[in-house]
């Protein structure tokens, strides 16, 4: 059989996913509601999709929400699936009456429904999703934040605006106290669409970061990317390209306030961000540095074969699978490349699809009404995916011909256990690609992953067990850097 291996990042719609483990919160929670944060994971045919999705009390009436703590006044209903790259996607037709509880997702394969029990810091119950029926458990996953006070912040935080073209961005600018004029960072996502933080499962690694630089008299600009948040557009339909002038437009913005040094801005860049910074930093001579976290230096579609790779052996796959499904995303990107219609390979995607369907219990296959419906739309979806203007870009592009023009500083951090953006395959390039700038730091980080975390195996699966913090020695190493330049 033929393993559907995808790069974490891509997919925008609830599939099956790789299988892990969730582990549980432990202590009691203070909350007797379900306000709050929750994560867990989705069972079906077989196979554990890890998401979570955070509540909010609004008065008397309880609704989901994703927000900070400068964007109130706007609660909303969202859900991270960071196995498909999908972030900050709204839920609709919420309700919690006697402890059952309701939510739904529109997604591109259908309308997917949550219904179930909340009992304690426990919600479990059933999903149906185009006639497919799985389970789900769900833990509070906000404990230790329930229970802190809030900090009184030693710096100021607003709400930023900016617009590039027809395009209107919305981000959070921390500030330290005083008239300044302080120097900045503006931070670049990764792919997929996120939000300011960049949250996955509760981790927010660009405010801990905005707040970390910020104590230390540097200024940090996060704003949400396309389609998210308080942002217009949408991630799909631009390009790394697109990314960039987003990021010059920031910059722009930040650097004609007067507390902020505009000869003293650089950039932050995540993963894709790590290719979109060099670009942007091309193009303006308003950027005097750049921090690369794990960012690339090979083709995207080298990158989505190692990665594909490296998280199927995490998984224990067969090194035969793993080359059959590598040689048929080959030729699918081959042909793509051409500009050939991706429907030739509907009737292998098809017969993926059902092989895997052969497999399932008979309980899930009665679960489906009709399953030619429940493959054309998955392979639909996939076709449609995998031929968007994003991802068309991403498969040709080559970072490391803007990393040969970068001339700025730039600090670049690669995570030893990242299965997502392998250092075996990025680092060594990454110093060639950038042995004509005077100023380079290029480092390993033992243990960390792709998120920059303390890792067990590397895999994106093991997200929601991990801390939610850096690595220690991470933060330092960047405002170090940084400071030192400044």
């Amino acid at each position: 059989m033929r393993l559907r291996l995808r790069p974490i990042s891509f997919a925008a719609v609830i599939t099956t996913g790789l299988t892990i483990t969730v582990g549980g919160v432990g202590a009691q929670s203070a909350k007797t509601g379900i306000e709050g944060r929750w994560g867990g994971a989705l069972t079906i045919m077989g196979a554990e999709l890890p998401f979570s999705v955070t509540f909010e009390r609004v008065g008397i009436e309880l609704r989901p929400f994703s927000v900070t703590e400068d964007s109130l006044s706007r609660p909303k209903a969202t859900m991270d699936i960071p196995a498909q790259g999908a972030f900050d996607l709204p839920l609709t037709s919420f309700s919690y009456e006697n402890s059952r509880v309701h939510f739904e997702l529109q997604a591109g394969i259908g309308l997917a429904v949550w219904d179930g029990i909340h009992e304690g810091d426990v919600i479990e119950g059933e999903f149906t999703q185009n006639g497919a029926l799985g389970t789900f458990r769900i833990e509070r996953d906000d404990v230790d934040e329930v229970e802190e006070e809030p900090e009184l912040l030693p710096y100021q935080q607003e709400v930023v605006t900016f617009e590039n073209g027809q395009f209107h961005f919305e981000g959070t600018l921390t500030l330290p106290h005083g008239p300044g004029p302080y120097p900045a960072v503006v931070m670049i996502t990764g792919s997929g669409p996120q939000d300011r933080d960049e949250q996955i499962f509760g981790f927010r690694p660009f405010k801990i970061i905005a707040d970390h630089l910020t104590r230390l008299k540097i200024a940090v600009y996060r704003y949400d990317d396309r389609g998210v948040g308080g942002s217009t557009g949408s991630v799909s339909e631009a390009t790394s390209s697109d990314f960039a002038d987003d990021v010059l437009a920031a910059v722009a913005r930040v650097g004609a306030d007067p507390r902020i040094d505009a000869a003293r801005i650089g950039l932050i860049g995540h993963s894709e961000g790590g290719i979109v910074a060099p670009i942007a930093a091309n193009r303006s001579k308003a950027i005097s540095f750049a921090v690369l976290l794990a960012g690339t230096s090979v083709t995207g579609a080298e990158v989505i074969y190692e990665q594909a790779m490296l998280i199927a052996r995490a998984a224990n796959a067969s090194e035969a699978d793993i080359a059959e499904q590598t040689h048929f995303q080959q030729r699918m990107f081959e042909a793509l490349s051409r500009g050939e219609d991706l429907e030739q390979f509907r009737d292998e995607m098809e017969a993926d699809f059902r092989q895997a369907l052969a497999m399932a219990s008979p309980e899930e296959r009665e679960a489906i009404s009709d399953i030619d419906e429940f493959i054309e739309t998955r392979v639909n979806a996939e076709i449609g995916r995998i031929q968007t203007p994003w991802f068309r870009y991403f498969l040709s592009y080559d970072p490391a011909d803007a990393l040969r023009q970068v001339k700025i500083p730039i600090l670049a951090l690669f995570g030893e256990m990242d299965l997502q953006v392998s250092p075996a395959q990025n680092y060594e390039l990454m110093v060639e690609a950038l042995s004509g700038n005077d100023d380079v730091t290029i480092e390993l980080i033992p243990g960390a992953n792709h998120l920059f975390q303390e890792a067990v195996t590397g895999s994106p699966n093991e997200y929601p067990t991990l801390d939610k913090s850096f690595i220690p020695g991470f933060l330092e190493k960047i405002s170090d850097w940084i400071l030192a330049r400044t």
